[in-house]
């Protein structure tokens, strides 16, 4: 009897875990109504730099979630995320460019950088760029492609380990390096930028402004149930087997490669989503999201957060990225040692990151309460 009245002292059990979950969620959502129906000044008002970081921390926690699932599940080290994330990124980012219209700098019918680099036409790659559903195809397509293709070839050598992991660099270095050219038609150095319009409304509009968050955000929960549903089926059983002992799972039958390729391919998709949905917040896409130190970022994130459980990345995302945005105001050349930092710092002393430091201090409130 004394047992059963005595209280439940664990922390965040399952249920309490879902409410704080759908709690966050109504959170977020409701912040930009403090934007739009309070001036500034007000207590409730939240400011429209807010509402743009915060839109930019979930499209960066849906990559984190994307790479936990090849890596955290599948155990396949990827360093070239920022490939896939910077491509979604371009396949709007051109729709937006020529929403511009006359109104850019040079008053033309081409792009200002186009104009900048005298070029006369569009090149035969961005035709149909002026249609929005047609970009948002390219943002689906282009990534899953290159990482299908990819991905058949990698898989089927067997490559893997740090050896798979090098490859994904060297192919995002490569092509960081091609967008950077002039003569590629990609912007080269300065990218995309200095959007005006999106389907007709003002990018920089609070309305819009506030729909493209909301939009995040729906798409950040999209993800993550998805990425639940996976991994909690048949589907995530064999692939936590192939993780953690792929021969095995051949000896009994499994063809692993397809197991892997699709879900590394659905990966490169979630994360091009997610740079497609960072252009319009951010206002800019340029080759150096391609830089390996992007894709290092996603494995801090996600290593940090607790790989192999889907809220881990998140909040490995939001946590890494706040402590950025506040030591790049402050100290931003000592940023990179402070990341640097934590990457060790992690792997040293929680292995398993901010969601296994949770469960820790769980079991042992439990063994002290009995």
């Amino acid at each position: 009897m004394q047992a059963l009245a005595r209280p439940d002292r664990r922390l965040f059990a399952p249920r309490q875990v879902q409410a704080l979950l759908i709690a966050a969620v109504v959170l977020l959502a409701l912040l930009p109504v403090g934007q739009l129906a309070f001036d500034e000044g007000q207590f409730l008002h939240v400011s429209s730099f807010t509402i743009s970081v915060l839109g930019k921390f979930m499209c960066y926690a849906i990559a984190a979630v994307a790479l936990d699932l090849v890596w955290g599940y599948t155990g396949i080290l990827s360093l070239g995320h920022g490939l896939f994330f910077s491509l979604g990124g371009y396949a709007l980012g051109m729709y937006l460019m020529r929403s511009i219209g006359r109104d850019g700098a040079y008053h033309a019918d081409l792009p200002d950088f186009m104009v900048f680099l005298d070029w006369k036409q569009f090149p035969w790659f961005w035709s149909f760029t002026d249609h929005f559903w047609y970009c948002a195809l390219l943002v689906v397509m282009v990534p899953g492609v290159l990482a299908f293709v990819f991905g058949f070839f990698a898989f089927r050598s067997r490559i893997k380990g740090v050896y798979f992991s090098i490859i994904t660099q060297a192919l995002t270095f490569a092509a960081m390096l091609m967008f950077f050219r002039n003569d590629t038609g990609f912007g080269g150095n300065n990218g995309f930028t200095d959007f005006k319009r999106i389907l007709g409304f003002s990018i920089t509009a609070a309305p819009t402004r506030a729909v493209l968050y909301w939009l995040t955000l729906a798409t950040l929960v999209g993800v993550y149930l998805m990425a639940r549903a996976i991994t909690q089926s048949k589907l995530g059983r064999v692939l936590t087997g192939i993780r953690d002992a792929e021969n095995r799972l051949l000896f009994v039958g499994y063809d692993s490669l397809w197991f892997k390729l699709f879900v590394w391919t659905l990966s490169a998709i979630l994360c091009s989503i997610a740079g497609a949905l960072y252009v319009p917040q951010v206002g800019i896409i340029n080759p150096s999201e391609m830089s390996p130190a992007n894709s290092i970022e996603m494995v801090v994130w996600v290593a940090s957060g607790g790989r192999g459980t889907l809220i881990g990345p998140i909040l490995g995302a939001g946590a890494v990225n706040g402590m950025k945005t506040l030591f790049t105001n402050l100290f931003p050349e000592y940023w990179l040692f402070v990341l640097g930092l934590i990457f060790v710092g992690v792997t040293l002393f929680l292995p398993n990151g901010i969601v296994g430091l949770l469960r820790s201090l769980r079991r042992r409130l439990a063994e002290h309460g009995q």
